[in-house]
This record gives C-alpha cells, structure tokens and sequence, in this order.
C-alpha cells in the first residue's frame, strides 16, 4: 500500500499529455497549491502556459518520459498514448505512476482489452482477433473492425459492411473484428479507485454519436435508463476497477443493446469525455477525483446534485485556421450554461475545441437545452490575416 503523499508547495504531479483533459485538472490541482509539470508534443499544447514546467516531447519515447518523470514525486497521464516502458522505469526508480504501466498496456492494446473481459467474465461483444493483412470477413459482414493499438476520438474505428468496402476502407494493421451490436444506447460509467482500495462511481451517462464524425455529440446525466440497468452498469464498472486492482480514474464506456443487455465496449484509463458535466453537476469533478486517486487521498462524493446535458464544441467539416466561436455569447446568457474552450490555437474539422454544460432541476429540461445549444453553437476556421 502506498502512503498519502505530503501536501506542499515542493509537491510535484507529472502529467504525460497536455490536452484539455491536463488543462481542466491543472484547474483542480491549482486549488490545493499542488506543482504541475506537463508534457506533450504540440509546442502550443493547451497546457502550455498553465503549467509550472513544459516540456516538448515524444510522450512514446521511453528515455524522454523517464528523465521528464524522475524529477515527480508521482506520474500520471491525460491520454493513454504514452511509453509503458518509460512510465516501468519511473516506478523501479520509485516514482508513484498511476495508473500502474501494466494496467496502461492492457488498455492500450484493444485485443487484450477484451481479452481481460472475456477471462473475466465480462459480458462484451462477439469478437475475433486479426493480425497484419488478414482476413477481414472472417465473422461476415457487417462488422465493426478496430485497430487493436492507436485508435482515438473516432480514429481507428471502421464499420465494414461488404468485402469491397472491407478492401477499401479496412485496416491492414493488427486489429479485431467485433459483430455489429444492435444499440438501444450508449452507456459510460466513470469510476475511480484509490491506493486504499476504496471506490466510487459516478452515476451512467448517456452518449449521442455525431454518426460522421464518430464522435460524442452530446451527453445526457444521468442516462435516461430503469434503476435495474444503472445498478447493472455501475457494478460492472466497480467491478472491472476491483478485478484489475486499478489505482485511478477507469472510464468504462458500454453499450445497452437492443434487448437490455449491458455489454462492455472500451475502457480508458484517464479522466474521460462523458466525465465532463460532473464540474457543474457533482460536488466532486472527475479531474478532482482522479487527484484524488493520484495522491492517495480519501475520494469524493459522486452523487449528483443536478440534472445535466454536456455538448461537444468542434470544428465544422470545413474549419480550418484560428477557431471562430459561433453563438457563445447567446449561449452565456442562458442560466445554467457553463463553457470550457481549451485554449487550441488551430481548429480542423471535428477536432474537440470545448464543450458547454447545461444544469436544470429536470432531464427534459437540460435535454432541450442541449438541443437549442446545439442548433445555436458552431467553431468556423479564419485564415490567417494578410500582414
């Protein structure tokens, strides 16, 4: 069992990965005067200036995750894309690094996540795993191919529906063949385990898929589903967190089928999209919670004390060049409307530029909201200016 660690103006939280997930914990972590460092690739990573220390790097390459991390008196992530290898070294050279490497190589790897869950006893979909150039109408069509390594944020996901397409749009890389599953809704679950072996979840939510660019349209909390499939969806993901032993933040993402049956699709080890609403709707956010897990400190309450409707804001299909927010000033001056703009200097089509929360007292209410929000919000490209 690890200690609680010293709070303190020489605490020091290594975070691989400088995106909007980083920025809205570094918010957290400002509050209890805790030091954040942060590294990333993009020399204009959102975290950029927010930060006690940046550095620019390759976060899959070991050697410059190990001398970023050395200095930390505990590592964590904000995207599981990062060096397993660098982030062994850092805890054999006794830096706290949470989640534990092994339990990041399981999930980045979407073969052997699924694995886990079969062996588990887990219900998931149907599934084959295929190597470099193999068959891709093994289990017939349609299928959902996935990448088993890289995928993110509607990359690395096609649905085949012919062996032509299969030909065409198919990865060649090592991937798995999942059977198309006829979904009622998509499902999340948040939960966070500490040191301790304490847990909480945080109540399901309900995703609504942009269907072209695959991507989390929108989000209702909680989901609009009976107590008996909250309660099913939930113990599934406390139960997921106990079998790994996980130490963290587990998003566990699900599908309700057609015929009410829960199956598990993906799991991510890191504060998670469909957590975002919990800044305004729970007395603890997701990005405290998973600091909380990070040091070792007892975890928040979960329960939520709104209603909420939580919309992705993204580039249109054409944006491209300095993001141009559409509609957010009508928005602001809406009671209970919350925005998040992460700070990208350069919008591309789909690419997540923020997000808008709405509270009310009712589902239908924030369900309408969120409705309105989205025919009113949009995030257009300007060129760059003549000099």
């Amino acid at each position: 069992m690890q200690k609680n660690l010293a709070f303190g103006s020489g605490l020091r939280v290594g975070v691989l990965g400088g995106g909007q997930l980083g920025r809205m914990m570094l918010q957290v972590a400002a509050n209890w005067d805790v030091r954040v460092e942060v590294m990333d690739p993009a020399e204009d990573a959102p975290c950029r200036f927010l930060t006690h220390r940046f550095v620019q790097g390759d976060l899959m390459d070991a050697d410059a995750v190990y001398a970023f991390g050395k200095r930390c008196d505990v590592v964590t992530i904000e995207i599981e894309h990062v060096s397993v290898e660098g982030l062994r070294r850092l805890r054999d050279a006794g830096v706290r690094v949470v989640p534990d490497p092994e339990h990041l190589a399981l999930i980045q790897d979407k073969g052997r996540q699924k694995e886990f869950l079969v062996a588990n006893g887990f219900p998931t979909a149907p599934f084959t795993l295929v190597e470099a150039g193999g068959d891709r109408g093994q289990r017939g069509f349609p299928v959902v191919q996935k990448l088993r390594k890289g995928g993110y944020d509607g990359k690395g996901v096609a649905v085949l529906s012919s062996a032509e397409q299969a030909a065409q749009a198919g990865f060649p890389e090592p991937s798995l063949l999942e059977d198309l599953v006829p979904i009622e809704k998509e499902l999340s679950v948040i939960v966070a385990r500490n040191a301790d072996g304490a847990t909480a979840a945080f109540p399901v939510v309900e995703a609504v898929f942009d269907p072209h660019a695959n991507l989390v349209d929108y989000l209702l909390a909680p989901a609009d589903v009976s107590e008996e499939v909250e309660a099913v969806a939930r113990g599934l993901a406390l139960q997921i967190a106990e079998s790994m032993q996980f130490t963290g933040l587990l998003a566990v993402e699900m599908f309700l089928d057609s015929t009410g049956q829960i199956l598990v699709n993906e799991l991510a080890p890191r504060t998670h999209n469909s957590g975002h609403h919990t800044i305004e709707a729970h007395g603890v956010s997701q990005f405290e919670q998973h600091l909380r897990a990070v040091l070792g400190m007892p975890l928040g309450d979960t329960t939520p004390r709104a209603f909420a409707a939580m919309l992705n804001l993204v580039g249109t299909a054409d944006a491209h060049g300095s993001p141009l927010y559409v509609g957010l000033g009508e928005a602001l001056a809406r009671p209970g409307v919350h925005a998040h703009i992460y700070g990208k200097s350069q919008v591309k089509p789909f690419r997540k530029m923020g997000h808008v929360t709405v509270t009310g007292s009712d589902r239908s209410s924030v369900r309408q909201q969120v409705l309105w929000l989205k025919s009113l919000l949009a995030v257009h490209g300007q060129p760059p200016s003549d000099p």
